[in-house]
């Protein structure tokens, strides 16, 4: 497109400012910016933005009369199954992927800016005493679940690892990967592919340029996965391979288990197109989404939606009556994903709209770093699919052994990289626990089984360490060597260790225990 067709467009669609500066770029810039336009839909961009502007000018209304709660034959619990029934949706599980029926997809578009760092995510190292980073201790655990799959069938299988990334995450996430021989992994079941950006906007309605030269843009949320599965290919690539289920979650968990076969026995069993793992909510004031049903649909509710006195509301046994809290990881059939990826489906889904402080460049051309909100992001989410599943389930699982994010930098109150390390090293103590070890000071006397430093606050999430980091017994567990705790009692059972203690796989596949020292 030339020069000229090009203003004509970006005048028609009120937006003719992004070329104000054209005659200080060079060649270079001049490409970029125009490459950059054109890739934007321009008119369907200023449609969201007048959704979403009347979204913000309408009062917040509170939907509680429009609340139900979950009807219990759609829900399940680790905590309230007998060990039978678990054993059965972990077999019926393995079969799946033994059988090459599973995927996984990692949510993985952000940026760390509240972590502080400029990098993905999935490459932060929490200060465990491997150094691993979270997406090596992601890879580990599939290639441990694979084994265990192949355990169960006896047949040799691939759970594909399909990774969502952004124009801010993929070039980084990409490299990182081949830089590590993708972990282990076969490099043709690593799939990276590219979630779409969206303008961001002023409050008049004007698309915001960060540069003289670039349009700021931000991911279109963990929604935008809908389109992006259909715009590259990753649909087709899931039926070529015969999968038939996909595990979805997000990066920054380091709890999360990789396809997990007990949620997917579990889903399998109820035959649903789509299911939510949850934590129960404790604490009526939790700032989390709980997932219910509005106005007979299943749906995500935030927690700003609803007023105190339905969030306080109990059920006989004294627990809270909305108690489902959303933690972004779910099941869905890829015949569902099929369905809701269709362009007439997925443009149902409404942008949900966050007032962001978003550096620009001003008519002078200088960069301003607003102290305020000045403008606009608008994102999609991942459950917001949720509405068009006619078979849902819910598995609710214990916080304390699968959800521990990372958001902020460590001198923040909760979600950091102490949390999320001791969250693990907890759950690794608890392992070796069970497994019949002991852990023991330098001088022989014993620990107690119960570690005094407390990670969780009054509201039930993940807080800062309360005690000093001494008293955390510290004890990391290679994914390879044990993916939830099992293959552990020949190593463990009536052996006492001394932390820091680090069990890892050796060469010749057999583990190796390194304690005592840090």
């Amino acid at each position: 497109m030339d020069f000229d067709s090009l203003k004509a467009r970006c005048e028609e669609e009120g937006q003719g400012h992004l070329l104000q500066f054209w005659d200080q770029l060079n060649e270079e810039q001049q490409k970029s910016l125009v490459a950059e336009i054109e890739h934007i839909n321009l008119k369907e961009a200023n449609e969201y933005f007048q959704e979403a502007d009347a979204s913000l000018k309408e009062t917040n209304e509170k939907i509680d009369e429009h609340l139900m709660p979950l009807e219990p034959a759609v829900c399940g619990s680790v905590a309230r199954s007998s060990e039978e029934l678990l054993q059965k949706y972990l077999k019926t599980g393995l079969t799946a992927i033994g059988n090459n029926e599973v995927a996984v997809l990692l949510l993985a578009g952000g940026q760390g800016t509240r972590l502080g760092v400029p990098y993905p995510k999935g490459m932060y190292n929490v200060g465990l005493p491997s150094g691993k980073t979270l997406y090596q201790i992601q890879a580990e655990r599939l290639l441990k679940l694979e084994k265990l799959a192949q355990q169960e069938t006896g047949k040799s299988c691939n759970v594909p690892w399909y990774i969502m990334t952004s124009e801010h995450t993929k070039e980084a996430t990409d490299t990182f990967f081949q830089k590590n021989n993708h972990f282990g992994l076969s490099k043709e079941n690593v799939i990276l592919f590219e979630q779409s950006l969206l303008p961001c906007f002023d409050f008049s309605g004007k698309i915001i340029l960060e540069s003289q030269s670039k349009v700021a843009l931000a991911p279109a949320g963990n929604g935008g996965l809908y389109q992006a599965l259909r715009n590259n290919g990753v649909l087709d690539d899931l039926t070529l391979r015969g999968v038939k289920y996909v595990h979805v979650y997000c990066v920054d968990n380091i709890l999360v288990k990789m396809a997990d076969p007990v949620f997917i026995g579990f889903c399998l069993s109820k035959d649903v197109e789509c299911g939510a793992k949850v934590v129960e909510k404790t604490m009526p004031k939790e700032a989390v989404g709980v997932v219910c049903k509005v106005n007979g649909k299943y749906q995500v509710v935030e927690y700003s939606e609803i007023t105190l006195k339905t969030a306080e509301k109990r059920t006989a046994d004294g627990r809270l009556l909305f108690n489902a809290g959303n933690i972004c990881n779910h099941f869905f059939k890829v015949d569902f994903l099929k369905h809701v990826c269709l362009k007439e489906n997925e443009s149902q889904l409404k942008h949900h709209v966050a007032k962001k402080k978003i550096p620009y460049v001003d008519s002078d051309g200088q960069l301003q770093k607003p102290d305020s909100p000045n403008g606009i992001k608008m994102e999609k989410f991942v459950f917001d699919v949720f509405h068009f599943a006619q078979n849902f389930a819910v598995w609710e699982v214990l916080r304390e052994d699968e959800f521990s994010p990372l958001k902020n930098a460590d001198g923040q109150p909760k979600d950091t990289p102490t949390t999320c390390r001791n969250d693990l090293m907890s759950l690794h103590h608890r392992f070796v626990l069970a497994a019949g070890g002991r852990f023991v000071h330098s001088d022989g006397t014993p620990y107690t089984d119960i570690q005094r430093n407390n990670n969780n606050d009054e509201n039930g999430s993940n807080g800062q360490q309360s005690q000093d980091e001494e008293d955390t017994i510290i004890v990391e567990v290679s994914p390879l060597v044990s993916y939830f705790g099992e293959d552990l009692e020949t190593i463990a059972k009536d052996k006492c260790f001394k932390p820091p203690v680090l069990i890892e796989l050796g060469p010749d596949n057999s583990a190796v225990i390194k304690e005592g020292s840090s």
